[in-house]
């Protein structure tokens, strides 16, 4: 199939044998399509959702594939489900070569967590930076994180007073996907200056019809948002899913890191997403919501 991630990645010829990789958000839209790409490379996957029964068809796949697979169910509006997840995936892999923060969400009702965060904000970034920040030290020396972010960050400057104020819809989604690039790039800053190699990066996957992105939309968008499947040149899910499949285990981005990629090139994010004190304020702020120690602190 000429469709598959791997291949419009240019990575078919990877060989993931052996390696262990975590893509959250994986029981359905580019991330499922990344998780059973890795698996046909022959990476062991761990799929992540709320849904069980979407999740357990993934492993089903990977299985058939002759890989390893197993699902993890966590809600990532969660702290707890977030940690506990982290938990299952130390305590059933000898390290993480593959670390995708791939699960989020566009959401349409204002609320705020058990932490008092705007829920978008605490789903997007928060439960990704937890996550990272627990399996830091189980990541393999070379292992990657990749981050799904999205070119609507474009439209959002740093605030970070309004992350306990309730709100929703594309100003709360723009905002936490500002964040994740500012995220990727502050971690990658920090793994390089305590001397590790791991390597992070975020991308833009496309505006992708067939995600799932739409059915949060208001309104009738969700059905002409769906139409576009059919219109030529609008991103598909495996383009989506290859752009992860090509930061995750691309031999020509050995080393890369802190840099954020529309589909698979390089491009320049938003002044917002370079300014790197926000990126510092960013990662303090985000350990004191969560109550953490704060993460590769000192650099």
């Amino acid at each position: 199939m000429s469709n598959l991630p791997e291949r419009i990645a240019d990575v078919e010829d990877a060989d993931c044998t052996g390696m262990q990789a975590l893509v959250t958000g994986s029981t359905s839209g580019i991330g499922r399509h990344a998780a059973l790409a890795l698996g046909r490379l022959g990476a062991d996957v761990i799929v992540h959702g709320r849904d069980r029964q979407a999740g357990e068809a993934v492993v089903d796949e990977l299985t058939a594939l002759g890989v390893e697979g197993r699902f993890v169910e966590a809600d990532f509006a969660d702290t707890d489900s977030v940690w506990e997840l982290a938990a299952t995936v130390r305590a059933e892999t000898e390290s993480l070569d593959i670390l995708a923060n791939n699960a989020g969400g566009f959401f349409r009702n204002n609320r705020l967590t058990g932490l008092g965060v705007e829920y978008t904000f605490h789903v997007n970034h928060l439960s990704p930076y937890l996550l990272t920040a627990e399996l830091l030290d189980h990541l393999a020396a070379d292992a990657r994180v990749i981050t799904t972010a999205s070119a609507a960050h474009k439209g959002a400057s740093l605030d970070l007073d309004r992350v306990s104020e309730a709100d929703s819809g594309m100003g709360a989604y723009s905002h936490s996907k500002l964040a994740n690039i500012l995220f990727s790039t502050e971690l990658a800053r920090r793994l390089d200056a305590a001397g590790e190699d791991v390597t992070a990066n975020s991308f833009h996957p496309g505006a992708i019809p067939g995600s799932g992105f739409s059915r949060f939309l208001p309104g009738p968008l969700p059905d002409l948002f769906a139409k576009l499947d059919a219109v030529p040149g609008v991103t598909s899910v495996e383009d989506g899913a290859a752009a992860l499949v090509n930061l995750a285990v691309s031999p020509r981005l050995d080393g890369t890191s802190g840099r954020y990629f529309s589909g698979q090139d390089v491009t320049t994010p938003s002044s917002a997403a370079r300014n790197r004190d926000g990126a510092k304020r960013l990662w303090e702020r985000s350990a004191e919501w969560l109550d953490v120690e704060e993460p590769l602190s000192g650099y």
